[in-house]
């Protein structure tokens, strides 16, 4: 295989998966998984970044998995960069524990989404999915 073959993008198609949060009161945690699934034809050949942007009065806290994600914009964007070899039909999740401010108010908070960016991806119609947080009473 030639550099110029070994560099090339594969024909992947990432997709990210909603999945909500678990239920978490005012001033209480709980964390946001940014869940990607390669649907194929190809392994991945390039690196792809998971983006966790989160709603207001929510704010990412450390530690992160994978531990070289970032956290930017106040604790409220995580970026995430996975390796090259993302075989077809498996996934990639990053975990991203965040709190929620004490004066959010019970129910949805709503504005949040993960997404996903890599030169291997040629459809970008499943790259971003919205979660919502349930602010819950303590018990």
């Amino acid at each position: 295989m030639t550099t110029a073959e070994a560099a090339a993008p594969s024909n992947s198609d990432l997709e990210v998966v909603r999945l909500d949060p678990d239920p978490a009161p005012p001033g209480g945690t709980t964390t946001v998984h940014g869940y990607v699934s390669n649907a194929g034809p190809e392994q991945t050949a390039s690196m792809f970044i998971v983006e966790i942007t989160l709603p207001e009065g929510v704010t990412a806290q450390e530690p992160f998995f994978p531990e070289d994600c970032a956290g930017s914009e106040n604790g409220h964007r995580v970026l995430c960069t996975f390796p090259a070899g993302l075989a077809v039909l498996r996934s990639a999740t990053a975990h991203i524990p965040v709190e929620i401010d004490p004066t959010v108010p019970i129910g949805d908070v709503e504005g949040g989404s993960v997404t996903v960016t890599s030169h291997d991806d040629h459809n970008s119609a499943n790259n971003r999915q919205p979660f919502t947080i349930k602010v819950v009473e303590t018990d």
